[in-house]
């Protein structure tokens, strides 16, 4: 009889909804194969070779290995970045330019398998100015948004659009104190904008007067939306404050959130919607990688056997 062919979950070491999908798959029989593309090259090795048939070869860690033409699904998380901090600059540029390339291209190129995401497709997915053009594309409703490096451009959405908030087009960690920090979003005046707005781009976008946020999370064919009632402008800043009730999407946000997954190639999707008074459904973001597992403790909804059928499924 033939093994079970494996999964492979590429994340870092701490990923609680890795975790728990780990443990869903181990119990249905299926191997597991982790890694953290960061381990590479101290505790994660790789050999491949190209052929006619696509890539042959392993990856090892200290207690698995994965045969590259034999993985059923590729579960891409959130891997830590590569690091060579034994090397001098220039080196570790070299080092880690080589590894990207190198161990990146191979996660990419694994023949019969399928990727919950893509990390190619997660990466063109991660530019808000591309998800915001899709989303439209794909119908659904874009508050007016400005991207930005001039002050007077800036001032003159807001006199226009007004109340408007500054959102980051993407979130680096800052490190205060030795704390982890992120930019929040948060509403701007037009006498707040000075020549500083020159020095780099900036999102800004109308704030939706809204009743209550919306998670929709799309699980291959499933999708799954939960309310979020509080009252902050970023329900993120603060969980002990939300309350959560499972909510059926309005006509038209099923097909269009599809059709937004299918633009970028994707299986799943966190989209964030905010609802207005009027009950329309404002699209916000959607994150490719974004967590989801906690909305089943708080609902019960059955995402996580959802998720471990898509990553079960044998797609050759």
């Amino acid at each position: 009889m033939n093994e079970p062919r494996p999964v492979l979950v590429v994340t870092s070491l701490y990923d609680p909804t890795a975790d728990v999908v780990i443990s869903e798959l181990h119990d249905r029989g299926i191997p597991i194969v982790r890694l953290d593309s960061g381990d590479f090259p101290a505790s994660l090795s790789m050999e491949a070779e190209v052929a006619s048939s696509g890539l042959q070869g392993r990856l090892r860690t200290p207690s698995r290995t994965a045969d590259l033409a034999n993985v059923r699904a590729l579960y891409y998380r959130r891997p830590s970045g590569f690091a060579f901090p034994h090397l001098g600059a220039q080196d570790a540029q070299f080092a880690v330019t080589q590894a990207r390339y190198g161990l990146g291209g191979v996660l990419a190129s694994l023949p019969g398998c399928l990727y919950v995401n893509h990390p190619h497709r997660v990466g063109d997915a991660e530019f808000k100015p591309s998800g915001l053009a899709a989303a439209t594309a794909a119908g659904l409703l874009v508050p007016p948004t400005l991207i930005t490096s001039s002050p007077d451009a800036a001032r003159a959405f807001i006199k226009r659009h007004g109340p408007v908030i500054y959102k980051p087009l993407h979130n680096p960690v800052y490190l205060v104190d030795g704390v982890s920090n992120v930019v929040k979003i948060a509403e701007v005046a037009a006498d707040g904008i000075d020549d500083s707005v020159a020095g780099t781009a900036h999102l800004f976008q109308q704030r939706v007067d809204k009743a209550a946020d919306v998670r929709v999370t799309v699980i291959g064919d499933e999708v799954f939306a939960v309310r979020i009632d509080s009252d902050l402008l970023d329900w993120r800043t603060d969980y002990s404050c939300l309350r959560y009730s499972v909510t059926t999407p309005p006509r038209g946000i099923t097909e269009a959130v599809h059709a937004y997954l299918s633009h970028f190639h994707l299986v799943f999707g966190a989209f964030d919607f905010a609802v207005d008074r009027q009950g329309r459904w404002w699209f916000l973001e959607c994150n490719p990688a974004g967590q989801w597992y906690w909305l089943e403790t708080e609902t019960g909804l059955p995402m996580l056997a959802s998720m471990a059928d898509l990553l079960e499924r044998t797609i050759r």
